[in-house]
């Protein structure tokens, strides 16, 4: 296997240990991002969409507010109302206005959408596992360990 220094062609060595480290960790999540896209986008949703809808198939009955839903996504998106919009002109989702306080809009996954998770649930349960699965179980509790270490300090 290659190391990044050949993967993207860099002639001079890494200015630190810590650079390498970061441009590794931000090739990777690049290269699994694009991997799952390309599995959700068979049924014509991206990957971002597809987080949206997981969250709000999770929120039901209730549903989210845009807010909410922006606090839970994996990857953060900068225009939520945006991505909302193509997903209820999918009919994948539904919006409704608080009784109580009209500013407020929740948004709740529809009928449509639940069928097309049910759908799309066998094939991107099993992504993790073809994705990860050639690292052993006690590497992949020491990658999640430093991860979510390395989080801790942004």
């Amino acid at each position: 296997m290659a190391g990044l220094k050949q993967e993207i062609a860099q002639q001079r060595p890494f200015a630190t240990l810590e650079e390498e480290a970061l441009l590794n960790l931000l090739r990777t999540s690049d290269c699994l991002d694009r991997a799952v896209h390309r599995k959700t986008r068979e049924w014509g949703v991206s990957s971002t969409q597809y987080n949206v809808l997981r969250i709000l198939r999770g929120a039901q009955p209730d549903g989210l507010t845009c807010s909410a839903i922006g606090r839970r996504m994996i990857t953060a998106e900068p225009d939520i109302t945006r991505l909302l919009k193509r997903l209820k002109a999918l009919k994948l989702i539904r919006q409704q206005r608080d009784a109580q306080d009209r500013r407020v809009v929740r948004t709740r996954i529809s009928e449509a959408g639940l069928k097309l998770l049910s759908a799309m649930d066998p094939v991107i349960l099993a992504a993790p596992g073809e994705l990860l699965g050639g690292l052993k179980q006690e590497e992949l509790a020491e990658l999640i360990r430093l991860l979510e270490l390395a989080r801790g300090s942004v």
